[in-house]
């Protein structure tokens, strides 16, 4: 593993050009055979994401923020809550989308510096990721970071042909910072 420099930060208007390129402009990209894709979304064409998506969801919004290595953008970290309004329900993730940036350690270090900016954003006391049992990197990688397997919903997730369990990974403000 190379010992990288990661950073985050919210999408500029300037960078959505590149950001569409890097995410969402190979309707084949591997990063979608990982990130639930028994959901089958689309991906934004160019325009819908600059003009609609981008303004809307992505610009300027803290939700949702660019991984970068050095002056590259590699990936993205989001948050949103499970529990809409209330806000007392916070469920994170994460993408890295080209697979030569896959094991470098970039997911471990964005995710170590969006779990600590999630705690000094948030009040809350207990914050988690869900993936599926066919995400096996997702999992290692949470397990790494020290978050609890805290459910498992056996076979619900059909993809390929088969069900994967749904996978729920959490902590505790206390066992974070401790």
């Amino acid at each position: 593993m190379v010992n990288v420099t990661v950073t985050l930060a919210p999408l500029t208007t300037e960078n959505a050009p590149a950001f569409w390129q890097l995410a969402f402009s190979d309707p084949k990209a591997q990063w979608l055979q990982w990130n639930g894709p028994y959901f089958h979304d689309r991906l934004p064409d160019r325009e819908t994401f600059l003009t609609e998506i981008a303004p809307q969801k992505f610009i300027g919004n803290s939700s949702r923020q660019v991984i970068w290595e050095g002056d590259r953008m590699v990936g993205i970290v989001s948050y949103d809550y499970e529990d809409g309004a209330l806000q007392r329900w916070l469920d994170f993730g994460i993408v890295i989308y080209q697979p030569t940036n896959w094991q470098r350690g970039l997911g471990k270090q964005a995710l170590t510096l969006w779990i600590d900016w999630l705690w000094q954003h948030t009040d809350l006391p207990h914050i988690g990721l869900t993936t599926w049992s066919g995400n096996v990197r997702m999992c290692r990688l949470a397990e790494s970071l020290g978050l609890k397997q805290e459910a498992r919903v056996r076979q619900v997730r059909y993809w390929q042909g088969q069900y994967w369990d749904s996978v729920k990974y959490g902590c505790l403000r206390d066992e974070w910072q401790g």
